[in-house]
């Protein structure tokens, strides 16, 4: 696999392959895209140190535009990683988003889009952090690649073993509530990787700008598994 436009390509021409990620119609009116970048005045003024009071903005953001959902977030500037040290660089902080996220509430279940093995998973416990976090690995036309399933609940790593089986379809996770899914709002982050390295259990989620170029050679856009009529492709 040389880079994420291969890694596109071939997730394009199978497009039709790949069942829902979770238990939610992603095109149904009741999605919205969320802005959580540094245009969102709501975010800029909430003391998003203090879950509870950022989950409420959360809430109020998905009142305003009548929706029970929330969508978004793939390579976008985001200045809501302030609230944690954990996004911290020694140069360079990081604020540019890898992933799609999936803003509803805990407890709804996450399936694998397609047949997969588990590649590796832990808790990732820092505050800000992912939470409980499943990495999961998939082939298509002989080419492997890794989805990656960030904030879900503590119990979803139970019974795990690295190279379980899991097919198209099947539930592997639940979205977790706080402060167990990392300390966020309940949310699923999905993510694509053509490539791990030697990482396991864990795989940057938020980027710096810096890296932006890397990054985008490493994870094309999720919304070609997701398949959201709200999102890009």
């Amino acid at each position: 696999m040389k880079n994420s436009q291969d890694l596109s390509a071939i997730l394009g021409r199978h497009s039709h392959v790949f069942s829902p990620v979770i238990d939610a119609d992603l095109n149904s009116d009741q999605v919205c895209v969320l802005d959580f970048s540094g245009n969102n005045e709501l975010l800029q003024n909430t003391d998003l140190r203090d879950t509870a009071t950022f989950n409420k903005a959360v809430q109020q953001l998905l009142q305003q535009q009548n929706a029970t959902i929330g969508v978004g977030g793939y390579f976008e500037d985001r200045s809501i990683y302030r609230r944690s040290t954990h996004f911290e660089g020694e140069a360079e902080s990081r604020n540019l988003h890898l992933g799609v996220d999936v803003w509803l509430d805990d407890g709804v279940a996450v399936f694998t889009p397609i047949d997969a093995i588990v590649h590796s998973f832990q808790d990732n416990n820092n505050f800000g952090d992912y939470g409980p976090t499943i990495i999961l690995q998939h082939e298509l036309e002989g080419i492997t690649f890794y989805t990656l399933y960030g904030h879900l609940s503590r119990t979803s790593l139970e019974g795990l073993t690295v190279g379980k089986h899991f097919s198209k379809g099947q539930k592997i996770a639940e979205v977790g509530p706080y402060p167990e899914n990392g300390d966020w709002p309940p949310h699923l982050h999905f993510q694509v990787m053509s490539s791990m390295g030697d990482k396991k259990g864990d795989f940057p989620g938020v980027a710096a700008q810096s890296d932006r170029s890397k990054y985008a050679s490493l994870c094309p856009n999720p919304n070609l598994i997701l398949q959201s009529r709200h999102l890009s492709f």
